[in-house]
């Protein structure tokens, strides 16, 4: 049971400079990618120290990798992998677990695991996943919670439609396919900057693909795999949540590490509430929030290159203390507004329903006692927390800890009043 609680004190401006740490959705699908390595080491940088990192190198171990972890590197080696069977607690405790399927049915023809974890978002079925993959020649049964997956005749390509843009689809199938036999071809895959970091990767690890980033992405199987080293991308929205941070206090920050082209239809937004905020240097991203925040009218979640879904619950924490009405529209999840009761017991004015929240801006949030209901429900709680007048606690900072590496940490360093008990 998680005891531990964040203590903010809010009212206190954020100025300062931040090092955004790697993004945990990119960390997470090259991890899995390492199992298929046979032949040397993946040394791979700006690992974040996240607990579901944690939990996907548990799974690593499990199933034969050695691992090590030295700061924020990660040295693992798969010459040994000699399990093909995940345990449900493992696959409990994140939902991108379901990203080492396409892994350990590539490396050893064969993968159980049980069905993934995680946030309770509303449902986000894997049915693509597995139609996908059998297509490529997986034999799938499912049966009580279970999966046991096989390929009696090997993996060959396929050409593959996705009814939706799945990241994890997307991830499930590329590494599923740089060990078939012969080329497949995603159509309507995910554009995701995560996907473009994952094929980078593999194909620093001798794979060919070709086309990350657009909605067709090709993959030339069979080619022989080899270690590399490698620095995971930024973390897209750890990068939001900060210049959120910044913007709700009226404060000025420098993110050092992050890439303004990963979120370019968040910028756009900070400027509407009247935030200077620009790129300089090669990663370094820069925010000016003026005392007074103008509400952006309509925010709708998109697939990338739209307004990513993570990024909606840490700006309508913002958009509670900006003056005038923002219409939030959630297209990707169901129960994404879980956060909405919480940012109430502050005084926030939030009506739901359905997928759409209006918000109405107040002046002033009042400190509350507060449980995180998710990851990015979480940071929401501590983004409204830091412009609350008065004390908050944060409870379910387990939730937090799976994306955010510190937050309290990098926060108290730009001078937030925030504490871990």
């Amino acid at each position: 049971m998680d005891k531990q609680k964040l203590i903010i004190n809010g009212g206190r401006k954020t100025e300062g400079e931040i090092s955004v740490h790697g993004a945990k959705n990119a960390a997470l699908p090259l991890l899995a990618a390492t199992v298929l390595i046979k032949d040397g080491e993946c040394i791979i940088h700006n690992c974040p120290r996240l607990t579901d990192v944690d939990a996907a190198l548990r799974i690593l171990s499990h199933i034969g990798v050695r691992c090590r972890r030295d700061g924020s590197t990660v040295i693992s080696n798969a010459a040994a992998v000699a399990n093909f069977e995940i345990p449900v607690s493992m696959m409990r405790e994140m939902r991108s677990s379901i990203v080492f399927l396409g892994a350990v049915l590539g490396r050893a023809g064969r993968c159980r695991m049980s069905y993934p974890g995680g946030c309770e978002l509303g449902p986000r079925p894997i049915d693509l996943h597995l139609s996908a993959l059998r297509s490529m020649g997986a034999v799938i049964e499912e049966s009580h919670g279970f999966l046991d997956c096989t390929a009696p005749k090997g993996l060959f390509g396929s050409n593959i439609s996705l009814s939706f843009p799945s990241v994890g689809a997307t991830e499930n199938i590329m590494l599923a396919a740089v060990t078939a036999e012969g080329v497949t071809e995603i159509h309507n895959a995910a554009k995701e900057p995560e996907i473009c970091d994952l094929s980078a990767f593999l194909v620093s690890c001798g794979a060919e693909i070709s086309g990350a980033g657009t909605d067709t992405v090709l993959i030339r199987g069979g080619k022989k795999l080899h270690g590399c080293e490698y620095s995971v991308m930024p973390d897209r929205i750890a990068t939001v949540t900060y210049l959120c941070c910044a913007a709700v206090t009226g404060g000025e920050l420098v993110l050092t590490g992050a890439d303004i082209s990963h979120i370019g239809a968040v910028i756009p937004v900070f400027r509407q509430m009247g935030c200077r905020v620009y790129s300089f240097g090669n990663d370094s991203i820069y925010i000016n929030a003026p005392q007074s925040l103008r509400a952006p009218h309509t925010v709708r979640t998109m697939p990338y290159p739209g307004f990513p879904t993570d990024a909606q619950a840490p700006l309508m924490a913002v958009c509670t203390v900006a003056d005038g009405t923002t219409v939030f529209v959630e297209n990707i999840f169901d129960n994404r507004y879980r956060h909405v009761s919480e940012l109430l017991r502050m005084g926030a004015q939030i009506k739901t329903e359905g997928r759409v929240a209006v918000v109405q801006g107040v002046r002033q949030l009042s400190a509350a006692e507060l449980v995180s209901p998710d990851l990015r429900g979480g940071a929401s709680l501590v983004i409204a927390a830091l412009a609350a007048e008065g004390t908050s606690t944060i409870g379910g900072t387990a939730h937090i800890d799976r994306g955010y590496e510190s937050i309290e940490n990098a926060l108290r360093s730009v001078g937030a009043d925030i504490k871990r008990i």
